[in-house]
């Protein structure tokens, strides 16, 4: 991905009020630190799932929401760009103007019906709704368990829609020794499918290449 901007590229990223934030708030971090410009959505539940699972005290307007993420992560002036629910004069909102990639990190049960009805009720299943008619990428990471026949049949629309779906299920055989490893698990499989360098996670196979 490039950008005219000065930023590599530019993704869409929505935070939904599933457990599991820490996913989407290392994401947020990692595109960051990757050159990409982000266009953040978080929803009213997701303040509510980051005030319960971390520490953050995330200050609920947009602009407030952006200055503090843009100096807990780093970010550069105009790298991060925060969007309310109904803001729909944001570039997310219209093919023109969408970035080509769109990640829902975590995405809740709820959102993932919206999105795969084709809701539209607030900016972040626009943004998603606008991502599937223009055929551009989307990335769905539920966390939820047990899963029901609703949910499945929704991911499966979404699939056969062209979305992927990555479960936010980590893996164990790199050994993880901490919350952050399993979290980087996730997260590393996001920037792959994005098509990033990431080097949180070696790839399957990689050690055995290196060793000869």
């Amino acid at each position: 991905m490039s950008s005219d901007s000065g930023f590599a590229g530019r993704v869409t990223l929505a935070i939904t009020g599933a457990s599991g934030v820490q996913y989407g708030l290392r994401l947020l971090q990692c595109l960051l630190a990757q050159n990409q410009q982000v266009l953040l959505m978080v929803s009213k539940a997701a303040q509510v799932v980051i005030a319960t699972e971390t520490d953050l005290k995330l200050p609920g307007s947009p602009d407030a929401m952006e200055h503090f993420l843009t100096e807990q992560y780093g970010g550069m002036a105009g790298q991060l760009c925060v969007f309310g629910r109904e803001q729909w004069m944001a570039p997310v909102a219209s093919g023109s103007g969408a970035p080509s990639a769109m990640v829902v990190c975590p995405c809740s049960t709820g959102t993932l019906s919206a999105i795969a009805c084709g809701a539209s009720n607030n900016l972040i299943e626009r943004a998603a709704d606008v991502a599937l008619k223009e055929r551009r990428q989307l990335i769905l990471v539920p966390r939820e368990a047990p899963y029901s026949e609703i949910h499945l049949e929704h991911m499966l629309k979404l699939t056969r829609m062209g979305s992927v779906i990555i479960p936010a299920s980590p893996g164990f055989y790199h050994r993880p020794q901490s919350v952050e490893d399993m979290v980087d698990f996730v997260v590393a499989r996001i920037l792959s499918q994005l098509g990033l360098e990431q080097a949180l996670l070696p790839r399957w196979g990689e050690a055995l290449i290196q060793g000869g």
